[in-house]
């Protein structure tokens, strides 16, 4: 009897899988892939052209080249930063795709936007619970992962 029920209950799930892979086919739009790309390719391609200007910005006003590519990392996140702020980083996204996932622009979004999410839940409770929910991932294993670097690069100048 046991048997029959559970045998029951995975045809009653494999019907629910397929009607809900049917579901997910008809309501998803069509990805047109080649101008999704372009879209990418420009938009990513503008933020570090950005970058680029700044950086020639920054020299022109006689800034010391050391400083020029900290100043540009700088100034990039807090234009992110401002632009998720007032809504325009994510209209931006929707046709950039992953073409403004460029590392520091992305990751003050990422950093930014659940701030602003959950700023109605006060700065404790909200910002300051949730500021990190998206990037903490990130920080946690890219610090875990220089860390196995600089332990392998530290074994290797032993043994080399």
């Amino acid at each position: 009897m046991e048997q029959n029920d559970n045998s029951q209950k995975d045809i009653l799930f494999s019907v629910r899988r397929e009607n809900y892979a049917e579901r997910v086919k008809r309501h998803t739009p069509p990805s047109a892939l080649a101008p999704d790309c372009l879209k990418a390719f420009l938009i990513g391609g503008g933020i570090s052209a950005l970058g680029e200007l700044l950086a020639f910005l920054y020299r022109s006003l006689s800034v010391r080249e050391e400083q020029v590519y900290p100043l540009v990392t700088v100034t990039l996140i807090f234009l992110s930063a401002l632009l998720t702020g007032i809504g325009v980083y994510d209209r931006i996204a929707r046709h950039a795709g992953a073409g403004t996932l460029i590392p520091v622009t992305g990751f003050a979004n990422a950093v930014v936007s659940p701030a602003i999410d959950t700023k109605s839940e006060g700065p404790i409770v909200g910002v300051g619970a949730k500021i990190f929910t998206v990037a903490g991932p990130v920080i946690l294993y890219a610090t875990l992962a220089g860390a196995i670097y600089g332990a392998i690069y530290f074994l290797i100048g032993i043994f080399a």
